[in-house]
Parts: C-alpha cells; structure tokens; sequence
C-alpha cells in the first residue's frame, strides 16, 4: 500500500527556518491557535445523550413497564417508589461510568507521548499534543513517531509502519522522505519538520484509530457467564412464580407487576459496571504507586503472575555506572583508549555509559580537532554506537560495543583474542561490565581495549527480591551481560548461581532440554531481544503466567507476548505501547508494590462476585419456594424495590474496601466462588425460612406485619452478606471493613429499620419486634459465617487431597 506523501503547505512554508533554529516560541502558539492539538477527534456523546441511555435497555423497560402497570392498577405509593428506583439505578450507573471514564482518562494522559523539540533555538521536552506543523523535533530508536513529518538531517531512519500500511518489514527512510505519525522507529535517529498534526495526519485522514484492545479479562469473562447464567435461572424462577399464580387466580397485572421487580432485584445488572469501577479505582491506586497499566483487565494477569523475568540494569542494579581501569590493548595509551571511546559516545544527550565515559575522558577541547562526519547510535541488535571522523583532512572510524562484537568486527589472532576473553572473565568476576573500543584510521579495525564498568546492586534489591520469593513468584534474571557478571551480582542478591547462557539454549545448537533449563535457570546471561520473546513463550508452554520487563524498541515483541509486559522506568514509546505495566520508578520494588495491590483489587472483585450470586440465589430461590408451598408472598412488591435500592449503595463502595493479599499468586476459581456463593445463598433460604415459621406460628403474626418482618430480614442479612464475603476466615479477622464500606452499608440498615418501625408504606412493626429480628439476623450472620469457613476448609482440603494424589501418580514417571 502507497502512503500519500500531500504535506501541510503551511509546514512546508516554514521548513527552512525549522530546519535551523527551530519555530519561536510566540510563532508555535500561534499556529497551534490555527492548527489546534495534535490529536485524533473522537466522538463523544454529550451529558443529555449519557443520562438518556441510562434509561433505554433491558432494565429500564422492565422498571419502566412495572411503573406504568402500578399507575394502571392505580397503585400510587409503588408508582413513587419505582420511579425513584429508576432515577436512582440511572444515577448510580452514571457515576460509576463517570467513575470509570475519569480513571481511564487519567491513566491516557499519564501514557501521553512527549516529543522533544527545538523552539526558540533550544531543545525541550513538550507533550506531542503540543506540535505544529513546522516544529523542528529530533526522533531517535524506540520512540512513536508523534506527528507526519519530513525528514531533514542525519543518516537514516528504520521505521516499521505496520499498523498504518500492513507492511510487515521496516521501510529504511532518508533525509527528504516522509514519516507518518503512528510508526515506530526500529533503528537510526534523525531530525525532521513536522508536516501535519492531528486529524490532517495519514493516520487522522485515513481514520486509522489505534483502539485499545477491549479485551475482557477471564475474570470478567468468568463472573460475566455466571451472571448469564442468574440471569436465565431468575427467568425460569420468575416464570413459575406466574404460572403458580394463574394457577392460584392471583390477579394477573398484579403478578406481572411483582414479576417485573423481582427479576429486576434479583439480576445482577450492576456487576459489569462494579467490576469496571473496581479495576479503574484501584488502577489510580497503581498509578500513585508509580505503576500504570495501560489496560484495566492487565490487572488481573498481575495478580496471577507467578514467574517474572528482570532486567539487570536499573531494575536490580542502580543503573548508575562507575568506569574502572581502563585496560588499552599492547601499544595503545590510556588517554587514547579513552579518546576513542568518548569519539563514539553521543555528547548532547548521553545515556548511563556514555555519560561514565565522558567524565573520564579527555577534556572536550582536545577533541575538537575530529570533526564528526556521521554518528551511528546504540543498536540493541548490532551492539555497537560507531562514529566516523575527520581529523586533519584524514577520515578514520570509532566504534564501542559489547566486547564479543568488537572482537568479532576486529577479529585478532587467536593469542590476542584469548587474552581479551581472559581479561573480560577476570573483570566480570570483580562485578565489572566492560567495553571493547576500536578504530580504523583506513587500514581496517584495530582493537584499543577494554573499558570496566560497575553498576552495583540497588540497595533495596535483595530484600524485595526475598519479599517477592515470599510471594510465591520466581524470579529469573535477565542480562545482555557476561555470564560472569550475572553471576557476580546473582551472588550478591541471592539469586542463586544457575545463569544460562541464551544463546546455549535458544541458539543453533541449543540442547534437547532446552524447556527444562529455562524452567531450572535463575538467569540468563547474553541475552538479545529475541532470546526474551523465546523466553517467555518457553514459561508459558509450561503453564506459568510470566511477567518480563523491558525498555527497548526490540523488547515490545516480548512484551506483547508476556501476561504481564513491564516497561520499566526510562522505557522507550515503544516498549511503553506494547506493555501493560508502565513503571514511573526505578526498581523492583515498584513491580512488587503493584503485585500487592493487583491481588487486592483481584480480592475485591471476588468478593463482589460470591456476595452477588449468594444474595441472588438466597431472594429468588426464597420468593420462588414461598410462593409456590405456601402461596404467599413474603414480601410486597414496593418491599423489593426498597431491597433493590438499599443494596445499591453500600454495592458502590466495594472497591474503595480493604482487602487481604493473598500469599501467592491468584487465579480466578470458578467451582470454588459457585460453592461459597451457593453455600451461603441456600443458607440464607434456610434462615428465612426459619424466621418466617417463628412470626407466623410461633408470634402469630398478621400477613402485612409477617411481610415486613421478613423484609427487614433480607435487608439486614442482605448487608451483613458483603461482610462475610470479603475473606476466607471469620468476618472480624483483619483486614477490617474500611469505613467508606461500613458507613453506607449501616446507614441503609437503619434507613430500612426506620422505616419498618414506622411503617413507612408497609405495616408497622415496633422496635420490639425490629430489635428481635436484628438479634435473630446476627446470629444467624455468625451460624453463616461458620458455613463459610467450614466451606472454605472442605475446599481446602479437597484440593490438598487432589495435589497428593497427583504427586503420588507422577513419582514413579519421575
């Protein structure tokens, strides 16, 4: 596919002076007054259109249709109340949308792109909304090209443009070419003049939307099939509830009426909308954590990590680098050696070696005598920078890199070569990187020497790595480095001594148990980008949710495979894109951080999922069975409205609540939350039962008045049902409820109380007789809490059974 190649005129106009110093200041805010921001419209619907949809669907119809039967039936007080439960239901769906949406958008502009400009003759760092067409900005390897642009100095470009064209190879670009807002830069760094912002981009014109995935977790996905599946069975349930009564002549509209709200209370209509608010509140949680996720449902892969793959530089280590003695080859000064090394640096924005090397080097003012001709950046495929030259009308090349691609490019005799190794291993045993310099003054490469760097451990490293172990996940780390090295700091931080060379296991002559080293490795050492893609699909075939982090353009193919991709702190835009976890921190005490509070918002969510099917199957199997043996109904329909509208509150403040973090890494068990859910929902029939015989034969109490005792039943055992669910053990083990959770959940209950006592649309009942059904409650409320636990227990040792068994079966294979 061609791409249009039409620029802006008014960058066009504007290139030479760009070319140069760049737009002033004064000039690029007028342009952006007439361009607007660098960004793609998108549409919107407004206020009126939001609130509107919250009363058109499924829902809202049965509501609405129950409201207009009770007009019909002349029922004025239920009329009232269903439509306040109307309004209500579409403001709370709204503020968790808002809720929602805030969070998301909050996370976009936190992983807004940033392009470094020059105005004003200066170079800065600006967001990219902030381009106009005629800003002179500088692109380099890793980075997303911000807006179209025309290239205008340096060598070349390595753009890979897939997303805009298909092509799956990178298109080599050269000065005068176009490069299109969207593309990444795989190789080269150049600077260019931006040609088209915003909609009037390729990418804009052509309506290519980078969508994010909207893939839903297997926890939703899970939750979502069982509330499918409430769904039908509320159907079914309702349906008998109205054939049961043309059976018993009960008056039909009546019925229908009941029928409508019953299926509206019982359905779990909020549970999307609950699981959204959950994983956006504690995705702004992670966020002031210094951990972005750039999709809500990575949060759950996070929580079930249980293998993650570091990098050594700046995520083990400081990434603050010291140069060592420097080691010149026979024949070579020490000025010299270090001369050629600072010739191959980049001096105007050095990285972490580059900027140890030029502190060491010679003074700048010795160099100026080498003119520099064209410069060849670090290239995590090549691993060299390189340089060429011209110094006193002479041209020769510099070159700096991993000393086994130096001693490829220089290829000394074997004596020589034998010694340069020796002298690395020696190194790498004291903890020293080293660098291989070279030069070529037009007799081919000659080899000057070796640089020592040391990048010691971060001081936390060691004890986070212990805490993250305690966790249930392994770590492995992984190093571009020497095996010595790796090994040198894997002692350090007790890591253990296995460091596999990738190469022996991913090369070509990788050994037969290739799986089974991965699996044993506490390392890997002489890593390239591709060995980590190899990495992690090699954890994944053997059942591990693994994370790996990364920073460079050649990880993002890694990263998109791992469950859990972390671009750490200083990544690339492309490394950045392709993760799901973004670091905002050095260190691995960040990723650990994150994983805690990953496993809380997974608790949360589970949480929300047992209360939910528990509360369904205790009201409708209830209604259902009362209505069918007894042909009566335990409560009026203005009683389930009131349920429905009392329970939503408290429903809102689920993600806010405190949560256990579970000791290893969590994955969504479906058999074990249907049978918690199902133990306590059958418990609560039982229990309703048991109350409902104590009023009507025991206390003799008249219908309407029975009526309201069982419905201030349902809503007190209804709230205390979120407490019994948000742990495994006993309802008063830490962590304790937070008060956002507790306040609203007791302001409801004695709302409900009130009313009851005062018969507020129902019949009176007294505080006498309030006071006896909170007593029965709580303690029905701990008789449930020991199902619970007792449920748990036989789970528990189901499972350890389960795994004995299987240890038993594969001992003799082993």
């Amino acid at each position: 596919m061609s791409l249009d190649t039409t620029e802006s005129t008014a960058a066009a106009a504007g290139a030479a002076a760009s070319a140069n110093g760049g737009l002033s200041e004064a000039e690029a805010r007028r342009r952006l007054e007439q361009y607007g921001e660098n960004l793609l419209r998108e549409q919107h619907l407004s206020l009126a259109q939001r609130i509107l949809g919250f009363f058109w669907g499924p829902i809202p119809w049965m509501i609405e249709a129950a409201a207009i039967l009770s007009a019909v039936l002349g029922h004025w007080e239920d009329l009232a109340v269903i439509a306040l439960m109307l309004f209500i239901n579409a403001g709370v769906g709204f503020w968790q949308e808002y809720k929602a949406d805030t969070a998301i958008e909050a996370l976009k502009q936190r992983l807004a792109l940033s392009a470094r400009v020059k105005r004003d003759g200066a170079w800065h760092e600006i967001a990219a909304r902030l381009l106009v067409p005629g800003d002179l900005i500088a692109i380099k390897i890793g980075n997303i090209v911000p807006a179209d642009v025309t290239l205008v100095q340096g060598e070349y470009l390595s753009v890979d443009q897939s997303a805009l064209t298909g092509e799956s190879l990178p298109v080599d670009k050269k000065r005068g070419d176009a490069a299109y807002s969207g593309s990444i830069v795989r190789q080269g760094e150049m600077n260019a003049v931006v040609s088209a912002t915003g909609m009037n981009t390729y990418f804009g014109r052509t309506a290519k939307l980078v969508e994010q995935a909207g893939a839903i977790s297997h926890f939703q996905r899970a939750v979502l099939r069982i509330g499918n599946f409430l769904i039908l069975t509320t159907a079914a349930l309702v349906a008998v509830i109205v054939v049961a009564g043309l059976f018993q002549h009960n008056p039909l509209l009546e019925m229908v009426q009941f029928a409508l709200i019953l299926a509206v209370a019982s359905i779990p209509v909020a549970l999307p909308a609950v699981l959204s608010v959950t994983l956006a509140v504690g995705a702004e949680r992670l966020a002031r954590l210094k951990a972005i996720v750039s999709r809500l449902v990575s949060i759950e892969e996070l929580a079930g990590m249980d293998t993650l793959c570091s990098d050594k530089t700046g995520t083990l280590t400081r990434n603050e680098l010291t140069l060592g003695t420097a080691l010149p080859a026979p024949g070579v000064e020490i000025q010299q050696l270090l001369s050629a090394a600072a010739l191959a640096s980049r001096r105007e924005a050095p990285d972490a070696i580059d900027s140890a090397i030029l502190a060491a080097a010679p003074p700048a003012g010795q160099l100026e005598a080498y003119r520099l001709k064209s410069f060849r950046p670090f290239d995590p495929v090549i691993k060299r920078t390189e340089a060429e030259l011209e110094f006193n009308g002479r041209a020769l090349k510099v070159a700096k890199g991993a000393p086994q691609v130096i001693v490829e490019l220089c290829a000394p005799d074997p004596e020589q070569r034998t010694a340069i190794l020796a002298q690395v291993e020696q190194a790498a045993a004291k903890g020293y990187r080293t660098l291989a310099v070279a030069g070529d003054e037009g007799a081919g490469w000659r080899y000057l020497g070796l640089l020592p760097l040391f990048d010691p451990p971060r001081e936390d490293s060691a004890a986070t790595i212990r805490a993250t172990r305690a966790m249930g996940i392994d770590i492995k780390m992984v190093t571009g480095d020497h095996e010595a090295i790796a090994r040198q700091i894997a002692g350090e931080l007790d890591l253990g001594s296995n460091i596999v060379v990738a190469d022996s296991v991913f090369g070509e002559h990788a050994a037969a148990q290739a799986l089974t080293q991965v699996l044993a490795a506490d390392g890997f050492a002489r890593v390239f980008p591709e060995h980590k893609f190899q990495i992690v699909k090699a954890l994944q075939s053997s059942g591990h949710i693994v994370g790996m982090t990364g920073d460079g353009v050649n990880d993002a193919p890694a990263l998109k495979q791992a469950d859990v991709g972390i671009a750490v702190s200083g990544a690339t835009d492309a490394a950045r894109a392709a993760a799901a976890l973004i670091l905002t921190a050095p260190g691995l005490s960040v990723i650990t951080t994150a994983i805690e509070e990953a496993r809380r918002i997974f608790e949360r969510m589970t949480s929300y999922g047992t209360y939910r099917i528990a509360e369904t199957i205790r009201l409708i199997l209830f209604m259902t069975a009362s209505i069918l043996i007894y042909n009566f109904y335990p409560v009026t329909t203005l009683m389930v409205v009131l349920l429905a509208l009392l329970n939503d509150i408290p429903i809102m403040m689920i993600a806010y609540d405190n949560a256990p973090v579970a000791a290893r890494p969590v994955r969504w068990d479906m058999s074990r939350v249907l049978t918690i859910a199902s133990a306590l929902g059958l418990y609560g029939v039982l229990e309703s039962f048991v109350l409902y015989w104590i009023a009507r034969d025991l206390l003799h109490l008249p219908v309407p008045v029975l009526q309201a005792v069982i419905f201030l039943k349902l809503l007190v055992s209804g709230h205390m049902t979120i407490y019994l669910t948000r742990n495994k053990g006993w309802a008063w083990q830490r962590p304790w409820p937070r008060w956002l959770l507790v306040v609203p959940c007791e302001l409801t209950q004695l709302v409900g109380t009130l009313i009851v006592v005062y018969g507020v649309a129902m019949a009176p009942i007294g505080w006498g007789l309030a006071l006896f059904v909170w007593a029965y409650t709580i303690v029905s409320f701990f008789v449930a809490n020991a199902v619970k636990v007792a449920t748990h227990g036989l789970l528990d040792q189901r499972m350890a059974s389960h795994a004995r068994h299987l240890q038993r079966v594969e001992r003799p294979l082993g």
